[in-house]
């Protein structure tokens, strides 16, 4: 049974000095802000922020990048996908070794200090054209193809970070070496959004178990790993919690997640879910500040501003710390719709709302400066010249 409004209203007060959020109190939280957000938003944002405050201070991070879509040929269909296209479409893309090369070269110069490779899963596993084509290049896998493409970016200064969907041990071990840090949204917990019908029906890949796993072995791997959810897909609030509650497990067991995304769905043409709703912004606020309250003051909690561009100000007294990757070269290749707010822009932004604006690289401070066994030498080394003493970057355009 839900607590009474006086008494779920202590519990969330209470879980700023004492421990984090019980699940029953998490989920009668959840539901209050999908069905009458304005009875339980602003004791949210509250000790979302003050918990926020006490992790972080007043200070937002953000992460200057270029995108570079691989290739956005993938073997998942998700409801809510455009990223991935058909092998016969015009807009098929896949990149070129001297492609990355100029790509990442161009975003250095202009002060980029992290190459954000994201493409589709095992796309040769679906597409024989895609795999021939692999084969006559000299690779078995798009992994593989991808551990050169991380290595030539990287050769040109820039910090390749990878979230190429799920891979296996095997393969995370061959890009570490040129990765900074790796990434894979769990996006849900809920293996009910694997039912036909459902967002993640047609997607293999979307199996939670999958990305549970691969989360946990990049902890064994002692990977800086990214994680986070994907709201407004289809799941209920009761699911949310339950994800921010597996995301919680693994970084305390794995040590390794270093930042937790919390992104609001965009409805897309051409999609099966493009009627769909994007959840409102009382909703994703208050939702940040419950990943908060579950996480604890110390995680970074990142939501990405280009999804809420009218709710920063909002968005700051969740509790989040970071915004995320922005780039100044490249769009969203999975958001085209949202583009990015300009550096200056974002500053003013988050210096109105009482918050100071630091770009870092794509590991955070507190693991290069205190955590040097996630790294190789070489690859510490090189953090450690692009950072301060602080550990945020110090390389300015």
């Amino acid at each position: 049974m839900a607590p009474p409004k006086s008494e779920l209203l202590e519990r969330i007060r209470k879980a700023v000095d004492a421990e984090p959020l019980d699940r029953s109190t998490a989920v009668a939280a959840a539901n209050w802000l999908e069905h009458a957000p304005e009875e339980i938003l602003e004791p949210l944002l509250e000790a979302g922020q003050e918990l926020g405050i006490r992790g972080h201070g007043r200070t937002i991070t953000v992460s200057r990048n270029v995108f570079i879509p691989l290739t956005n040929l993938c073997r998942d269909r998700c409801a809510y996908c455009t990223f991935a296209k058909d092998p016969k479409s015009a807009d098929a893309k896949t990149y070129r070794l001297d492609e990355v090369r100029r790509v990442s070269e161009e975003a250095f110069r202009v002060g980029c200090t992290e190459a954000l490779f994201c493409l589709g899963d095992k796309p040769e596993v679906a597409y024989r054209g895609y795999r021939e084509w692999l084969n006559g290049q000299g690779y078995g896998t798009t992994t593989e193809y991808l551990v050169d493409a991380c290595e030539v970016a990287a050769a040109t200064g820039i910090f390749p970070h990878t979230n190429a969907g799920v891979m296996s041990a095997e393969e995370m071990t061959a890009l570490r070496p040129f990765n900074a840090s790796m990434g894979l949204m769990l996006e849900s917990s809920s293996r009910r959004l694997r039912e036909r019908g459902e967002a993640h029906y047609y997607a293999p890949d979307k199996e939670p178990e999958l990305r549970i796993r691969m989360t946990r072995e990049a902890g064994e791997l002692m990977i800086p790993f990214t994680s986070g959810m994907l709201i407004g897909i289809g799941e209920t609030p009761e699911e949310r919690v339950d994800t921010l509650f597996v995301i919680d497990q693994l970084a305390r067991s794995g040590g390794h997640i270093q930042e937790v995304i919390i992104q609001n769905f965009h409805p897309k043409p051409g999609t099966p879910m493009v009627d769909r709703v994007t959840p409102s912004d009382a909703i994703m606020a208050g939702t940040v500040a419950l990943a908060r309250l579950i996480l604890g003051p110390g995680m970074n909690l990142q939501a990405p501003p280009n999804l809420s561009p009218t709710s920063l100000a909002l968005l700051v007294r969740s509790g989040l710390n970071d915004w995320g990757g922005v780039s100044p070269v490249t769009i969203d290749y999975v958001n085209p719709e949202a583009p990015w707010p300009a550096f200056r822009e974002l500053e003013r932004r988050t210096e109105e709302a009482g918050y100071r604006l630091r770009e870092r690289l794509c590991v955070y401070p507190e693991y290069i400066n205190d955590r040097p066994e996630y790294f190789e030498h070489t690859m510490l080394q090189r953090l450690r010249a692009a950072s301060d003493e602080e550990g945020y970057a110090c390389r300015t355009p």
